[in-house]
């Protein structure tokens, strides 16, 4: 994605032990392999979580889903099909009557958020990293010693003699380790829709509000005000579509004035910096009235490694969005204060949603459904700019959670096969899994996984800060046991992240 070349590393920790379900409560009964991410490049995670994978912070973990009680389906949804169903239909009019009247709607939230963070299994603190300081000590002070020398030219060359059979260690066994500068990405300015020639009154408002928020926004970093998107005409024959909604859904001359501002998190913009106590205050107040936290459990270091760190560069590219790749929180701000919010990865071809928290004062608006819904227009904004990125990515499905299942009413969806790792329709996924927990949903009885490593030589290390393929690792530490565990972490992560990604050797 970026004009120099980067890498990502991580450790990878193997299948844990049985550990605490968040969603049926089973205390020995959730497996799932593991690694932390010192660094990691959209590209690769975009083909992590196109493998079950998904991110907590910089640790990155994919469920076993033959072992685990509640197995978890990544799924995704194909956002320029999606159209709002009558309960989407009804959470946008509830928050169209809230901006306008300013009474909030009597009952509880019947949206459910992203996903839960004191329940995520990702949030178990790793104890087991070797080198927390590796991407800092291993990769800038090696960049500083070699920055002359080309990484690529002699990585692939050596990769590709790695499956030759030869007891002869050479100067081609290892590269050393050179981390490319990535290009910075340009300062976000918001998506400006196009308009027709003709427009009303409201309609100039709006897009003066658009560029107040713009000119607010600094130089470096992104913060940007994500107006509602402006929808073409709709023939009388034709349903309304999301983007309709959600225009009726901010009037004019309301009573409150909602604002949803986009700010990146890794590398942290001064407008993320500027905000973040606010921002973390609503988080503690949802963990304690929603999950029941005690005061002390929702700390701001945690609140930092599960939802503000993140292992994803921040990367640009041509035809890319304005904005750039990497890791953002979309803020709702209502009134002047942040009232919820989305931590999202805009990556090569989705956007994935990581988590939604909110004040609980507003439970009753369904935030978590109503945030979902806006990062689906979000996402269509983006495809504008960059045709590739056309889905939304829910995090992950369990159908046998019922308080999960509402993620299936974002159509179209496909579900992530655990075995063959294709996308199959989510209709024809859940009869199997109305019988089965756990299911193959490839109907192709005779297929596999097409993207398997099957020789794991050319599975890349980095090791005594040099990058190398396997192969010449084995060979530089003989009686090595570990071949098994990069056998199995390759198999997981698959041949393209295999070849990619560093795997870290002590």
């Amino acid at each position: 994605m970026a004009a120099n070349k980067s890498y990502s590393i991580v450790e990878y920790f193997g299948g844990d032990d049985g550990y605490r379900c968040g969603y049926c409560k089973n205390q020995t009964g959730n497996f799932s392999h593991g690694m932390w991410s010192h660094a990691m490049t959209v590209q690769d995670y975009q083909d992590l979580i196109d493998r079950g994978w998904r991110r907590s912070g910089k640790y990155v973990y994919k469920p076993i889903m033959n072992q685990t009680c509640c197995p978890q389906y990544t799924i995704r949804c194909h956002a320029l099909k999606f159209q709002p169903t009558k309960s989407h239909k009804k959470i946008l009019k509830k928050m169209s009557k809230f901006i306008s009247s300013g009474e909030l709607p009597k009952g509880q939230d019947d949206g459910e958020p992203m996903d839960s963070v004191c329940e995520d299994p990702g949030l178990r603190e790793p104890n087991k990293v070797r080198h927390p300081e590796l991407k800092s000590a291993a990769i800038t002070d090696v960049q500083k010693e070699v920055a002359e020398r080309p990484a690529m030219t002699e990585v692939e060359k050596d990769v590709a003699d790695a499956s030759t059979t030869g007891s002869e260690t050479s100067r081609t066994d290892a590269v050393t380790v050179i981390e490319g500068r990535m290009v910075p990405p340009k300062p976000g300015v918001g998506a400006d829709p196009s308009r027709p020639p003709c427009r009303k009154a409201k309609d100039v408002r709006k897009e003066r509000r658009l560029q107040k928020g713009q000119a607010r926004q600094h130089g470096d970093g992104v913060s940007s005000t994500v107006s509602p998107p402006q929808p073409a005409p709709t023939p009388n024959n034709q349903a309304k579509s999301l983007e309709e909604f959600i225009s009726e859904s901010m009037p004019d001359n309301s009573s409150h004035c909602l604002e949803v501002r986009l700010v990146r998190s890794n590398p942290p913009s001064p407008q993320f910096k500027a905000s973040f106590d606010a921002s973390y205050q609503v988080y503690k107040l949802y963990q304690m009235a929603i999950h029941k936290d005690p005061p002390d459990k929702p700390s701001e270091s945690q609140f930092r490694r599960f939802l503000c760190d993140s292992p994803l560069e921040a990367e640009s590219s041509p035809d890319g969005p304005e904005m750039g790749y990497g890791s953002f929180h979309q803020q709702y701000w209502l009134d002047g204060r942040i009232v919820a919010v989305g931590v999202i990865d805009i990556l090569p071809t989705c956007v994935s949603s990581v988590y939604l928290y909110y004040h609980p004062d507003f439970a009753s608006l369904s935030l978590g459904s109503y945030s979902a819904l806006r990062e689906i227009a979000f996402t269509r904004q983006l495809q504008k700019q960059s045709p590739k990125l056309s889905y939304y990515y829910l995090g992950f499905y369990i159908h046998s959670c019922p308080k999960m299942r509402y993620k299936g009413q974002y159509r179209p969806s496909d579900l992530l096969c655990p075995e063959t790792y294709v996308w199959v329709p989510i209709e024809r996924c859940t009869p199997k899994l109305d019988n089965s927990r756990y299911a193959r949903l490839n109907q192709d009885a005779d297929a596999g996984d097409a993207r398997v490593l099957k020789d794991v030589g050319r599975a890349l290390v980095l090791y005594r800060r040099t990058v190398m393929p396997y192969a010449a690792y084995s060979r530089k530490r003989r009686g090595s046991s570990d071949e098994s565990e990069v056998q199995q972490y390759a198999g997981l992560v698959g041949q393209d992240c295999a070849e990619r990604i560093l795997l870290y050797r002590s």
